[in-house]
């Protein structure tokens, strides 16, 4: 299991190009003009990042102009394995996690970047490690996410609970706390607390406070997190885990419409707060808190860095390169920053660009949350990460819905990783 200390928020020579790529910057020259480069991405409209990131580039390339190519999240992993199974050219790659990484990269579909990786300085940049495949790299990170607890403060004082009490809690305070903030019924109820359909929001998170191997094949540690999370679903306190699957319930319309009281979610969703209330699109007063743990103390959290990649199938390489670094530079890291999105780059001049745009909040218990002691990789980088990666989810869909008693459901993620990885 990686992991990596984080103290706070937490890239150009190119190596010989192969014919058979079809890339490269002679070509592209002497076609004369503009050169295009596509990048597939998700959500373009409501994903800030993105737009932030391509138009400070053009911006710094006008020879260069970026087409998005828009993929629904949902859809996105497999929508790019489908692309890449079938010879897409699509230029720019954005790696949305790590397991996804590690499959197209294990399977020789994008080009290498380790020339381009060795001139970052790993303690500047907050996740690049994930991204070392036996000390080569076929990604850059240009962002670094972890997991906080977000909270509605109108629903707090209503309640009569101070935001202190959220800067130092347990699993077993959350608990507590999440019941005594459930009102209502039917329509109208409020949920003390809601937790999405992600396996991670339950497995990733005991990994990272147990220190279990997620790759291990033997996966008791989940049990306490499973048996909290299971026991809140059945005295109403959560949303049950079907009805959220089968309904598509939106993180964000739990949170913003103010249907839940507490969030573990990623630091992703500050900018999609921050700009819902500059919108006008939502009134909740929110904050963040650190991730609550199995013990008072030491804030151990998890995470993911999110990169780009050039697909060995472009035919632009050296402008898609150029998109990559810069991403991954001072200037994309800035442009992320700007939108509310924590860049992988830290510096106090990117730090204090987050911490200065209006709404971010300020208060000792938000400080706390954004400065956790520990930030686990949440899944670990491996060829078989996919393929654990895809049982462990199945058998969560299995527990949640109660089809299998929760250690008939460990017993099974265990013998099946066991029997079919290896």
């Amino acid at each position: 299991m990686k992991r990596q200390l984080v103290t706070a928020f937490i890239g150009a020579a190119a190596l010989s190009l192969l014919t058979a790529c079809g890339g490269g910057g002679t070509a592209d020259q002497a076609a004369g003009g503009p050169q295009t480069i596509k990048v597939a991405l998700w959500n373009y409209a409501t994903t800030p990042e993105f737009k932030a990131l391509i138009d400070g580039f053009q911006s710094a390339n006008p020879d260069i102009k970026v087409e998005p190519v828009d993929i629904l999240a949902d859809d996105y992993p497999q929508k790019v394995t489908t692309m890449l199974a079938g010879g897409d050219t699509t230029d720019v790659l954005t790696m949305k996690n790590v397991i996804d990484y590690s499959r197209f990269a294990t399977r020789g579909q994008l080009v290498p970047l380790t020339d381009e990786a060795k001139k970052l300085d790993p303690a500047q940049y907050s996740g690049l490690d994930a991204y070392d495949l036996e000390g080569k790299y076929f990604a850059l990170p240009y962002r670094q996410d972890f997991w906080v607890l977000y909270y509605n403060k109108t629903l707090l004082k209503q309640a009569g609970v101070p935001e202190s009490k959220l800067q130092n809690l347990t699993w077993s305070d959350y608990a507590t706390l999440a019941k005594s903030l459930t009102k209502g019924d039917g329509a109208s109820k409020v949920y003390g607390a809601y937790q999405h359909t992600w396996r991670s929001v339950v497995e990733a998170t005991a990994a990272a406070q147990t220190g279990g191997n997620l790759l291990g094949g033997d996966y008791g540690f989940f049990k306490d997190q499973y048996q909290l999370t299971l026991d809140l679903q059945k005295d109403g306190v959560l949303m049950p885990w079907a009805t959220a699957k089968s309904q598509k319930v939106t993180y964000n319309t739990m949170f913003s419409t103010g249907k839940a009281a507490l969030m573990p979610m990623g630091t992703w969703y500050a900018a999609t707060l921050l700009g819902d209330v500059k919108a006008g699109k939502t009134k909740v007063e929110w904050g963040v808190a650190p991730l609550p743990q199995k013990a008072a103390g030491k804030v151990t959290t998890f995470g993911s860095p999110t990169a780009f990649a050039v697909n060995k199938n472009s035919k632009h390489t050296d402008a898609a390169k150029k998109f990559v670094e810069y991403a991954a530079s001072e200037a994309g890291a800035t442009a992320v920053a700007k939108v509310g999105v924590t860049p992988s780059l830290q510096s106090q001049k990117i730090l204090d660009t987050y911490f200065g745009l209006p709404g971010v909040p300020q208060d000792d218990v938000a400080k706390k949350a954004f400065k956790p002691d520990e930030v686990v990789l949440e899944m670990p980088v491996s060829d078989k990460s996919a393929d654990i990666d895809q049982i462990l989810t199945e058998e969560h869909e299995l527990i949640m819905t109660g089809q299998k008693s929760l250690d008939a459901g460990l017993n099974e993620m265990s013998k099946r990783v066991k029997n079919e990885v290896g």
